[in-house]
């Protein structure tokens, strides 16, 4: 055991220096932040003088390398716009980041399980058809597509909910919400809907693939045979035995709403870290993309080994299965 997680945890590394790698080489040919950061009259020594400043006067190894270490440590250097300490804005984004994902996280799992267990025991009947091809509908759209619709039935027309912005925050010192306030919950709805809604279509999918897979296997039949009442079998047996993979698979998707979220946070103007992201794109803020990119890689890293590990733990045939 001490083996497989030696091996998964030095994998885990391999990856995020090979990602953090890459992220250098691609955000090294975005631009140049000195253009930027400074007017067309600035003069060259002013230029010399700014990129020795950032650090960008060394070789690219020489930065790469830098910027491990200190990431390492938890420090990823100061912002070339905004001269602010880059985990600090980070830190700021993250709880709107975490809002957003959690709650259309919990609109996946409360509508896209109902769904699958009715496309799963009424698969025959006209709005099981009809779910399924909804669904069909809802994931090839594109998030945007998505966002701009609700916003133009809901906000533009209806009038229901807010078009944009995270409402008002209430701020708990080491956390700052808007789940706690009227503005802030009617806010998080359209751009949870638009984030959820490939999620939803996954679990619904993934729900009935499992259910129609347990009602064929022997115990239901026996179950049936004994005269069990259908509701028993479809909620007691069949639908416990198929939301190992549905909680797995959820876990596995809470990283790639957090990285994916940026496209949603950018319609509506989320005040999260997808935005800044994007705002850091824009100004060429090499150092914010990069720990965004660390920081979601280390998400998707930290939920793949837990789910190694415990899969290790539950089925120890998996700990050679690597031999």
């Amino acid at each position: 055991m001490l083996a497989f997680i030696i091996k998964r945890l030095s994998n885990a590394v391999f990856v995020m220096i090979s990602v953090t790698f890459l992220a250098f080489v691609i955000f090294s040919a975005v631009g140049d932040p000195v253009d930027q950061m400074l007017n067309e009259q600035a003069t060259q020594q002013q230029r010399d003088d700014l990129r020795e400043k950032l650090g960008l006067d060394k070789p690219f190894l020489m930065q790469f390398g830098t910027f491990v270490v200190r990431a390492a440590q938890g420090d990823f250097g100061i912002s070339f716009r905004n001269q602010r300490d880059v985990l600090d804005m980070i830190s700021e984004r993250f709880p709107a980041t975490f809002e957003l994902v959690l709650v259309a996280t919990f609109i996946s799992l409360v509508v896209g399980v109902p769904m699958g267990v009715i496309t799963a025991i009424k698969r025959k009947s006209w709005y099981a058809e009809a779910m399924q091809f909804t669904s069909i509908i809802g994931i090839s759209l594109p998030s945007f597509v998505v966002g701009i619709g609700l916003i133009l039935v809901f906000s533009v027309w209806l009038g229901w909910f807010p078009s944009f912005g995270r409402g008002d925050t209430v701020d708990l010192g080491w956390w700052t919400t808007g789940l706690l306030t009227r503005s802030g919950q009617m806010s998080i709805v359209l751009p949870a809907l638009s984030l959820s809604l490939f999620q939803v279509t996954l679990v619904m999918r993934l729900v009935r693939a499992e259910m129609l897979e347990v009602l064929r296997s022997d115990f239901i039949k026996f179950a049936r045979a004994r005269g069990v009442p259908a509701r028993s079998i479809h909620f007691r047996h069949a639908l416990r035995n198929c939301l190992m993979p549905v909680v797995t698979m959820t876990a596995m998707q809470i990283g790639g709403l957090i990285a994916f979220a940026l496209v949603t946070e950018t319609v509506f103007q989320w005040p999260g870290m997808g935005l800044l992201f994007i705002q850091a794109v824009t100004f060429v803020d090499v150092p914010i993309m990069a720990a965004y990119l660390c920081i979601v890689a280390l998400i998707f890293v930290v939920l793949n080994t837990i789910v190694d590990m415990a899969y290790a733990v539950i089925d120890p045939r998996l700990r050679g299965a690597d031999k």
